[in-house]
């Protein structure tokens, strides 16, 4: 008592006893209300106020100290720790098998896994509950390989002892070897509980386990959890993330109560699962239920809206996001950065990166990203020299999007220098990513062999795509030989897809080899590969209008073949001449230049220029990278009509303005 009350007392009284807290003690009161009393003293942190209201009961009843020690790890303060286990001590209670355990539950919450051992190792004799202490307090310090030892050390384990080796191994994502524990902890003839379970959904939706996620399922419903809503989440988690979306929304619909949890689960599903309309439909139907969208929402669909380039909806999203306060959340910011940056409001973006509160680096490469993908060159490498100036240290992923950047703004040299100063400076492996990026670069710059020769000596294994990136610019350059070298290499790897083949019928066409075209053509057909349509699309008071080549489907289509053909018309007498090299068929000649003139984003800005005020902003959306022909097209348009015409293709940015385009005709 001595010791506590001349030395402990006092540094608590300095740490926790900040506000002045009083409270009577009434020898009169019943045990379970002074129970309650000592746990709420202690929930609140005020330790010492705790110990003085309640000592003598404390001393009648070490398990008592309990509270102390909760309350104790809710401060996490460690000195504190050590002075409430010195007066247990003193009191003689750490005698007390139930206090020790508290003690080592303590010191394994806190982090001081060496107190805890020592705690253990001294016990005159340890029990399942002693161990499954150890076991947790590795596991919540990211110590698996003791946590293991433990448990194969154990001559008794419970279910608690499995579960708790099951959440840890998914804690951190050893996925197989938390399901190796699953399976026997049922061998074992122990029952999971909904925790473990969903560790365990978690883990199948890692490895992309469909199978072992359904037989999980299945056991779920055996037992009688598929109604607990942890579970339904990471059940529907699972199947979201292993592509299964119908299976996943019957799951959250079929859930007795739905939440913000099972809604953020559909919908971040469908998010990363390229439905972003349904992502969106969702977080509507959310709202009509009167559920309130959180941040991990807004992140979903605002990533929604940049996939479909929806303006409106995204701004009505801001809207929301500023009602409920989370302007200031980094991972909304960064989603409204990169939803403004997408939508082709690149000055929204600058807006939402200027009202940060955190100089985080997440928001610093999404700025970065956004302005590479409008061709800001310039401003990139600006953005990065201040960002290293405020002491922020770039990630992989910043000199990706770095890398991104130099390779659609022509910024070969700049490029080769970041990816040296990643290395250098800052230590950081280049992945197969940056590697592409710079093949990339090389390719568009013309430096074809050198681009080869980089994919050929590079330290990390080549994958389809860097070989795809050299195909591609191979029909930049029209290198058809080259072309048919570099294919061979992405057919070993088993990856000549559909855009694979339409490059090199492309090549090919472009070198008027057609007999190569046609066998081209006829490989696709045997295969069954089929090209991907080109679909462009804009959006014009809160409605998109989506086309397709060739659209004759549209309602008004008579009226915008031909305003296309007045436009065509109109642009040649200024000089415009189609690009009908990059046809595939042999066709005539006005048969290919009838082709060119009903591709998707011509009939687009057609309809957005029939049915727009002159002072409307023209934003059109292509899923494929707009092609040679259209480019120099748009440019004769916006200066015809003097408008500015934005278009967003599947690599980048382009605003027309008075003839020309922003990327400087390099994409």
């Amino acid at each position: 008592m001595g010791i506590f009350n001349h030395t402990c007392a006092h540094h608590l009284s300095e740490i926790i006893n900040k506000k002045p807290f009083q409270i009577s003690y009434f020898s009169t009161i019943s045990s379970a209300h002074k129970i309650r009393e000592l746990s709420n003293l202690c929930s609140k942190g005020y330790l010492k106020q705790a110990f003085e209201t309640f000592k003598f009961d404390i001393w009648m009843n070490p398990n008592l100290f309990s509270h102390l020690i909760h309350g104790c790890i809710s401060t996490k303060c460690i000195l504190l720790a050590k002075q409430l286990h010195a007066l247990t001590i003193t009191s003689g209670c750490f005698r007390d098998k139930f206090v020790t355990n508290h003690l080592m539950n303590m010191y394994g919450k806190l982090g001081d896994l060496n107190s805890m051992l020592v705690l253990y190792n001294v016990m005159p004799k340890t029990n399942v509950m002693s161990s499954n202490i150890l076991i947790n307090g590795y596991v919540g310090n990211g110590d698996l390989e003791s946590a293991h030892k433990v448990f194969d050390e154990m001559p008794e384990r419970n279910v608690a002892t499995w579960n708790a080796m099951v959440n840890g191994m998914m804690q951190f994502e050893e996925n197989e070897e938390g399901l190796r524990f699953f399976s026997g902890m049922q061998r074992e003839g122990f029952f999971p509980d909904e925790f473990a379970l969903g560790s365990v959904l978690r883990g199948c939706a890692g490895l992309r386990a469909l199978l072992c996620g359904r037989q999980v399922h299945g056991y779920t419903v055996k037992s009688g959890y598929e109604v607990s809503s942890i579970v339904g989440s990471a059940l529907a988690n699972m199947y979201m993330r292993c592509k299964s979306l119908e299976e996943g929304g019957r799951v959250i619909r079929e859930m007795p109560v739905q939440n913000v949890v099972s809604f953020n689960t559909l919908i971040a599903g469908m998010a990363q699962n390229m439905c972003p309309e349904g992502a969106l439909h969702h977080y509507n139907l959310m709202k009509k239920t009167g559920l309130q969208p959180d941040r991990i929402t807004f992140v979903s669909v605002l990533s929604s809206c940049s996939e479909l380039a929806t303006l409106g909806q995204g701004q009505q999203i801001h809207s929301e996001v500023i009602k409920r306060g989370d302007t200031l959340v980094e991972g909304v910011v960064s989603s409204l950065i990169s939803m403004y940056s997408k939508c082709g409001c690149l000055e929204d973006s600058i807006k939402a990166f200027t009202k940060r509160k955190d100089e985080d680096i997440v928001l610093w490469t999404s700025m970065i990203a956004a302005y590479g993908f409008h061709g800001k060159g310039e401003q990139v490498i600006e953005l990065f020299d201040q960002m290293e100036r405020q002491g922020l240290k770039p990630n992989e992923v910043t000199f990706l999007t770095l890398l991104y950047a130099c390779s659609h703004c022509g910024l070969k040299d700049k490029g080769l220098e970041f990816l040296d100063l990643m290395v250098s400076k800052y230590g950081l492996s280049p992945g197969v990513e940056h590697y592409t990026c710079i093949v990339d670069l090389l390719g568009r710059s013309g430096c074809l062999s050198k681009a080869e020769e980089m994919i050929r000596t590079m330290p990390v294994k080549a994958d389809p795509v860097i070989w795809k990136v050299l195909l591609s610019a191979c029909k930049m350059h029209k290198n058809a030989d080259m072309a048919m070298r570099i294919s061979q290499e992405v057919m070993k790897l088993g990856a000549l897809d559909a855009a694979s083949y339409v490059l090199l019928a492309n090549i090919q066409a472009s070198a008027k080899r057609w007999e190569e075209v046609s066998t081209m053509r006829k490989a696709m057909k045997d295969l069954r590969v089929k090209k991907e349509p080109g679909v462009s699309w804009f959006e014009f008071r809160n409605k998109v209008y989506q086309f397709t080549m060739g659209a004759k489907t549209h309602p008004r289509w008579k009226e915008i073949d031909s305003y296309v053909k007045e436009l065509m018309s109109e642009i040649k007498k200024c000089g415009y001449q189609p690009d009908t090299d990059s046809v595939l068929q042999d066709m005539g000649q006005d048969e290919k230049e009838e082709s060119l003139a009903q591709h998707s984003e011509k009939l687009a800005i057609a309809f957005a220029l029939m049915i727009s005020p002159p002072d409307f902003p023209i934003r059109i959306m292509k899923n494929l990278r707009i092609c040679s022909d259209c480019h120099v097209a748009i440019k004769y348009i916006a200066k015809i009509k003097e408008r500015e015409i934005v278009v967003r293709d599947a690599s980048r940015f382009h605003h027309f303005k008075d003839g020309t385009c922003s990327c400087g005709d390099f994409w």
